[in-house]
């Protein structure tokens, strides 16, 4: 019985053609660039972290166990310190949000400045920080700070900080 056509054919071998291999190299190139591309973009996901004012966290049930940073003012007479834990309340004048942190606090935390924590809620709904930044001076706030108290209404623009509470009485 007579071969087929196509192996008697001369100048040709069997395996892939050139045609074929290229093919295949183009393709795992477009694979390997699909897989990078995912390992970076989830690397971004993993160190990306959200602002929320207390109002946020009251009102949209953040998750607990989700990082993010939650900024406002530290509540006057809510510091309470035991060695290197603090906690103490961070208040939009709307809401507030119980704080829990160990740590050394930076040297112009105070009650009543502007504060910005870095951290998680834990399943009762405290936040425990893990970083903790405050004001650096007297007309400074954090910008999202500001912008959740410019929401609220609470925030003079001209004075850079909180209106004086309105005195009741004659």
């Amino acid at each position: 019985m007579p071969e087929p056509a196509q192996s008697r054919m001369p100048g040709r071998r069997r395996g892939w053609s050139r045609k074929r291999k290229r093919m295949v190299a183009v393709l795992a190139l477009v694979g390997g660039l699909g897989v990078a591309t995912a390992l970076v973009l989830n690397a971004f996901s993993d160190n990306l972290v959200f602002f929320h004012s207390p109002s946020d966290v009251v009102e949209q049930h953040v998750a607990a166990g989700k990082r993010f940073r939650i900024g406002g003012l530290v509540e006057a007479g809510s510091v309470k310190k035991d060695g290197l834990v603090t906690e103490f309340d961070v208040t939009d004048l709307k809401h507030t949000v119980h704080v829990r942190y160990t740590g050394l606090l930076p040297d112009l935390f105070r009650e009543g400045q502007g504060v910005v924590a870095a951290g998680q809620l834990d399943p009762g709904g405290q936040f425990v920080a893990t970083e903790v930044l405050a004001k650096h001076d007297e007309k400074y706030m954090p910008p999202e700070v500001a912008a959740a108290l410019k929401k609220s209404g609470r925030w003079n623009e001209g004075e850079g900080h909180m209106p004086a509470p309105a005195k009741s009485g004659s």
